[in-house]
Order: structure tokens, then C-alpha cells, then sequence
């Protein structure tokens, strides 16, 4: 049995194998950047622009809606549905307490107050149960993230939403080219968003973001607020009369046209590095302790994130030595060479700006009417548990290129496995820190360092 590499032994994954650069940059995607600079039309109030509006049909077409509106970035394009609603201020959108921290300050954004609903513990997407005990008399929209990839369960969603009169926002930013009972992420929800940003399975050369629907009044709606409320012609003089009030959320030609290029094999890209995963997974299916990601039949996962948890009953540990089993798996794996990560350290309704009601001096929560929900982290359990036994693998995979780094990952996770009492010693000895209180630690010395 080979020694582990954090005790001195060999790593499994030499120092040689790099992670390939994401996104994957060809000719084609120069000569796009290129075409842009030579045009002379840099963002979608130029006249005459086309990589923008190229993009918006050609991305409608992917998803199977009538109407995308390209935006600066996703968060942009999250918080420009939410108001295209025109949800008035005080009211509440529901929000997974497992999410970047993007899905929750949204709908702040436009003041509304989010209201978190627990996840499912194997999608580790929002409980369709969760949504529907969080639903109120002010409850106005539903934001479902697809989280890592893997659709939620949109139909169960929509069901509820359509009970109760609510809207549905897709958050897709993870999870593009996905499907769910044959239907592409996107387009299942009332408006939608994606994000380009440069980590991202469809990305572009810095940030973007793209909204979705087949509204044509939330898509003007949409249209209006990326541009200070105005409807600009597509020929013709702009009038520079603002019809509602709106953001300066334009965006970048250039990056329209790089995100066109990726566009051009994002289908190829796409089935190759779910053949990669899947051969990963695979190899790592039998390692007992070890819960890879599931995959419902009736949908297809995106593989932005992968993200592993521990048993540690399989170690021969009791259940409250979780975190601390993590936290080992961990150290073992990073020092052969693999680059796992947490992926949030909290969950949401624990961040600061939440807790402590941050957001505009004390708004939304202090409109008058407004109601002041729990951010309470302990009224999370499933997300608390998956955020302690969990932790992930961002980006390596990305590149359709990475499959023999993936071999070289397998054998690394075999390897470490293999030592399992080594790594429950280390567990039952360590000393040990929630996630979510060492993300309120670093917090404290971030700040005291920015404020002196």
C-alpha cells in the first residue's frame, strides 16, 4: 500500500498534470474578438451592433423560449427578472438556502426580502416541501437555482407556484445545456437567467449573463431595465425616454461574440466532459463512505460542480465526527494532488447582509408591512449536514480535454481510501471548526483588516 502523501509518501497526481485553461480559447473565438474590434460597435446601444442580438436568438433557440436578453453578468440577470416582475417593495421571493450568495441578493436588489427554503440532501436543490412551508400572503416569486448542474424539481415547483399565483425564476447560472424531463434548463420557469462568466460551462472572456422567456411583456419589461428604461429601435434615432426605471446593464459585444464562438461547440464540449465525469464517477462509485453526486432518470446534470460527501459510519466513526472526517478526506486528497474545496461555508440566511439585515439601511425588512423572516442557520439541518460532510470539485473538470487528468484524480481518491483508518484517526483527533464558524472568524479578521 503505497504511503500517503501528506505523511510523507508520493503524490498520485504528479506535479506535471495541470488543470487545462477554462475556458478552452481557439482561433475561432480570437478571430470572433477580432471581427468585433474591427466593427467598431462595442455594446448593444451601438447602432447597428449584431454580435448581442445574434447571441440572444441564437441562445433562445438553444433553450427553446421565445425571447433572451443578453446582460453585463448573471447576477445582473437575475436581479433584471426579478424586476421585470415589477414585484412591489416589501415583497418576499423564496430563495435555496444552499446557493451562491448571487441568488439571495437579487431579489435585495429590487427590495424584496428573501425568504431561504432547505434543500434535499441528495440534489442538495431546494425541497419542493421547503418551498411550499415558506410560502406567505406576500410570497411573490419562487427563485429555483439549479445547483452544481442538476435540474431541481421543476415540475413540483411550478405546481406549487401555479397554486398559489407565484412566479418562477430559474437561477441556471451552473447548470446551461442541461434538461429535465426532456426540456432544457431555461425554459421551464416564468422568466430565467444564466451567467457567462468566465468560470462557467458556457462562458465568455470576462462577465455576462442572458435572461429567458417566452413573456413578451416580461421581455420587454427585461429589455427596458438593462438600458435606463428605454426600448431602443432596432433602426432609427433613440429617443432617450425612459418608459420604467432601469439599470445600466448593457452588455459587451466582444463578449457576446467570444460567448457565440464557445456557443459554436458548446454541444460537443458538453457530451464530452459528461463522458469524462461519468468515467470518474465510476471509478469512484465502489469507495465505500464515499456519496458521489446523483442524477435523478428523468434529468441531465451539467457537471459544473462536483461535490462528494463522507459517511462516516462507513470510517467506523460516529455520525457527529462528520465535519471532522471531511476535513481529513480533504487535506489526504489536496496533498495528492487533487484540488477539492468547500463550495459556501455557510448557508445563506447566515451571511452577514442577511443576519443582520444590511441590505439599504435597514430595507426591505423596515418597509412598512414587511416581514421579518428567520435567518436562523440551525433552521437549515439538510443544508448545515451537506455543508459539513461535503466538498467539491470546481473547474478541473471543465476542459472536454481533462479525461486523463480524471484518471489521475480516480487513483489519488483509490489511494487515499485505501488508507481509511489512517484518515479516522486523524478525524477522531482533530480539533474542529464548523464551516460556518470559521466563515464568521475569517469574516471578523477581514474586516478588522479593512478598517484598521
Amino acid at each position: 500500500m503505497d504511503k500517503l502523501a501528506m505523511l510523507g509518501g508520493t503524490r498520485a497526481v504528479p506535479r506535471t498534470h495541470k488543470i487545462k485553461a477554462w475556458p478552452a480559447v481557439t482561433p475561432e473565438d480570437e478571430g470572433a474578438v477580432r471581427r468585433v474590434m474591427a466593427g467598431g460597435r462595442f455594446t448593444s446601444a451601438s447602432a447597428g451592433e449584431e454580435e448581442v442580438s445574434s447571441l440572444e436568438r441564437e441562445w433562445a433557440l438553444k433553450v427553446g423560449t421565445r425571447h433572451c436578453v443578453a446582460v453585463s453578468n448573471g447576477t445582473a440577470a437575475l436581479s433584471l427578472a426579478l424586476a421585470a416582475l415589477d414585484m412591489e417593495p416589501g415583497a418576499e421571493v423564496i430563495v435555496p438556502a444552499l446557493s451562491f450568495i448571487a441568488s439571495a441578493v437579487a431579489p435585495l436588489h429590487v427590495m424584496a426580502v428573501p425568504v431561504f427554503a432547505d434543500i434535499d440532501p441528495l440534489t442538495y436543490n431546494m425541497s419542493p416541501r421547503a418551498v411550499e412551508a415558506a410560502i406567505t400572503p406576500r410570497t411573490r416569486a419562487i427563485v429555483v437555482v439549479h445547483l452544481h448542474g442538476l435540474p431541481a424539481d421543476m415540475d413540483e415547483i411550478n405546481a406549487i407556484a401555479a397554486r398559489h399565483g407565484i412566479a418562477v425564476v430559474e437561477d441556471a447560472a451552473q447548470a446551461h445545456g442541461a434538461q429535465y424531463r426532456g426540456r432544457q434548463v431555461g425554459s421551464i420557469g416564468t422568466i430565467n437567467s444564466f451567467s457567462l462568466n468566465v468560470s462557467k460551462n458556457l462562458a465568455t472572456c470576462g462577465e455576462g449573463g442572458l435572461i429567458n422567456t417566452d413573456d413578451d411583456a416580461l421581455h420587454r419589461r427585461a429589455l427596458m431595465a438593462r438600458q435606463f428604461g428605454e426600448l431602443l429601435p432596432a433602426k432609427g434615432e433613440r429617443s432617450y425616454v425612459a418608459h420604467m426605471l432601469g439599470w445600466n446593464q448593457k452588455p459587451g459585444a466582444i463578449q457576446a461574440a467570444f460567448t457565440r464562438s464557445q456557443l459554436a461547440r458548446f454541444d460537443l464540449d458538453d457530451k464530452t466532459r459528461d463522458k469524462n465525469v461519468r468515467a470518474l464517477l465510476g471509478r469512484l462509485a465502489p469507495l465505500d463512505g464515499l456519496i458521489t453526486p446523483a442524477v435523478p432518470d428523468d434529468r441531465t446534470h451539467a457537471w459544473h460542480i462536483l461535490r462528494f460527501r463522507v459517511d462516516p459510519v462507513a470510517f467506523g466513526l460516529p455520525d457527529h465526527l462528520a465535519g471532522p472526517l471531511r476535513g481529513a478526506v480533504m487535506r489526504a486528497l489536496r496533498a495528492e494532488g487533487v484540488p477539492v474545496s468547500p463550495y459556501q461555508l455557510m448557508p445563506l440566511p447566515g451571511q452577514k447582509v442577511f443576519r443582520e439585515r444590511l441590505g439599504f439601511g435597514g430595507y426591505p425588512w423596515a418597509l412598512p408591512g414587511a416581514r421579518t423572516p428567520s435567518y436562523a442557520v440551525e433552521d437549515f439541518p439538510h443544508t448545515l449536514r451537506v455543508i459539513e460532510d461535503s466538498f467539491t470539485l470546481q473547474k478541473a473538470h471543465l476542459h472536454p480535454g481533462a479525461g486523463p487528468l480524471l484518471e489521475r484524480y480516480a487513483d489519488a481518491f483509490t489511494k487515499v481510501w485505501q488508507h481509511r483508518d489512517t484518515l479516522a484517526g486523524h478525524a477522531e483527533g482533530a480539533s474542529y471548526q464548523t464551516p460556518w464558524e470559521r466563515a464568521d472568524e475569517i469574516a471578523a479578521a477581514e474586516w478588522a483588516a479593512a478598517t484598521g
